[in-house]
């Protein structure tokens, strides 16, 4: 599907917001100022889930790759805690400005920001400016091979909302993108590549290919419409085969990542937390229930959590 033509709208447009949508804009986001609230909703704000589940591949390549002492590690933490909250809020402008068009006929994403008229290009660019030079700023605090790879990754974040102008796989190219704080964090603390910097990242990918695509069955008749292509499309007669298929294969990739890097027994065990958690999603996945899909889609934040946990667990001994 070729790019759609942009236009200016300055005027909400005429898709009624449904019952379920993911723009919160209730809560401390209807406390702030009324020229400062579309930016926090375009930078997604309302949403914390988006920053979290940047942030924790982050976590456990910091934990992963081992070789520093705790309070490097919590200085690093803090880094990648804040730099995450920044690139995800860069990486929803950018998608929000390549996607404004589409997002104008999807009802889950009509009241956005830009869609919606609230902001216009103009203020999004220069606001996308700040957060990369706030970016930037925490970048420098790591090591040269860890600044390379920063840059690096910016090139994915451009092109990821084109992928699903051109391909069925665009939550794999999520993946690429938003997984890319896994091989920071290893880099950031390990300051080298290996082959558990390259598992790490393989089950990064996987894992979020899988929470990506139930996120995707949310909008399947939209998408449908108006040609989006996505793997929960591609995917939607068999979607507990193959996000269960993209779980099993990230659980494997992370066993992989921790005996590479020498986790003692206490990983091994721990593990068992996470697989049953990602096991629970697949068993409960309706690709046509948007609110259960959105609900599964959340507890990833909680896995997260558990593989970090177990990593740290297999920190005991080396």
């Amino acid at each position: 599907m070729p790019p759609l033509r942009p236009h200016v709208q300055t005027e909400t447009p005429s898709v009624t917001p449904p019952s379920h949508t993911d723009i919160r804009a209730t809560g401390w986001i209807s406390r702030l100022p009324a020229t400062l609230r579309p930016y926090a909703l375009l930078a997604r704000l309302d949403r914390p889930i988006g920053t979290w589940l940047l942030f924790l591949p982050g976590l456990w390549g910091i934990l992963l790759s081992g070789g520093v002492e705790a309070g490097e590690r919590l200085r690093l933490a803090l880094l990648f805690g804040l730099g995450s909250l920044v690139m995800r809020s860069a990486g929803c402008v950018v998608n929000d400005m390549w996607d404004r068009d589409i997002d104008r006929m999807v009802a889950r994403t009509a009241g956005r920001p830009l869609a919606s008229g609230a902001l216009r290009m103009r203020q999004a660019a220069l606001f996308l400016v700040l957060l990369l030079a706030i970016g930037l700023a925490i970048l420098l605090q790591l090591n040269p091979l860890c600044r390379l790879l920063g840059v690096g990754s910016l090139l994915l974040v451009g092109l990821y909302p084109l992928a699903k102008r051109f391909t069925w796989w665009p939550q794999l190219v999520m993946g690429f993108t938003f997984g890319f704080g896994a091989p920071m964090g290893y880099a950031a603390a390990a300051g080298r590549i290996d082959a558990a910097w390259v598992a790490l990242y393989a089950a990064t990918i996987l894992w979020q290919l899988g929470f990506d695509t139930i996120y995707g069955f949310q909008d399947m008749e939209d998408d449908a419409r108006i040609g989006v292509k996505s793997t929960s499309r591609l995917w939607a007669g068999h979607p507990r085969l193959f996000v269960g298929g993209c779980y099993v294969l990230a659980v494997v990739a992370l066993l992989l990542a921790g005996w590479l890097a020498g986790c003692t027994i206490g990983f091994w065990v721990a593990m068992v937390l996470p697989a049953i958690a990602l096991g629970w999603q697949v068993a409960h996945l309706d690709s046509t229930d948007p609110r259960r899909c959105l609900m599964l889609f959340r507890s990833n934040r909680e896995t997260g959590l558990a593989v970090a946990l177990a990593i740290l667990a297999g920190l005991t001994g080396r």
